[in-house]
């Protein structure tokens, strides 16, 4: 896991991005409620605001809380690119959506190449396609493909649109 983590991380805080005060879904205009690099929950609503400790802190307790909970959905080892990714993926879409998936059933058959393009499904939000999900899920597809990370580490860009 711990190979995996940095990867996850790096993908997760591209697309993310971190605010430090509360912000509606993109996709619904309303909850749930989000924070940081992403987080959602209990105790995030309109007016919370955070330090950029708090959000570091919980980016990485949530991302090993949801890689963990990925390789227990698994029944095959990922390699750390594929772990991180799908990892990315699940912090986006949840656990629950991620064990019901295509991408996990396709992975835990052994076709890899069917687990990839599954990648490219997950781009609705609020019924409709979301271009950052679009570029997200493209970078999360070739890192669980090639194990380039290049392409996300190269690009990174604090202006880039969320997902």
């Amino acid at each position: 896991m711990d190979a995996a983590l940095p990867v996850a991380l790096e993908l997760i805080k591209r697309w993310e991005g971190c605010r430090l005060e509360a912000y509606p879904d993109p996709g619904t205009g309303a909850d749930p409620w989000t924070i940081g690099w992403g987080s959602t929950g209990e105790g995030i609503a309109p007016g919370t605001v955070w330090t950029q400790q708090q959000a570091d802190d919980r980016l990485e307790r949530d991302v090993r809380a949801f890689m963990a909970g990925v390789q227990e959905l698994l029944t095959r080892q990922p390699t750390p690119h594929q772990l991180g990714a799908m990892t990315s993926l699940a912090y986006n879409i949840g656990l629950g959506a991620f064990g019901g998936s295509t991408l996990r059933r396709k992975f835990n058959a052994g076709d890899l190449g069917g687990a990839a393009r599954q990648f490219d499904r997950w781009v609705y939000s609020g019924g409709r396609v979301m271009k950052g999900l679009v570029n997200r899920r493209a970078d999360e597809r070739r890192v669980f493909e090639t194990a380039d990370f290049s392409g996300v580490t190269t690009t990174l860009d604090s202006s880039a649109p969320r997902a």
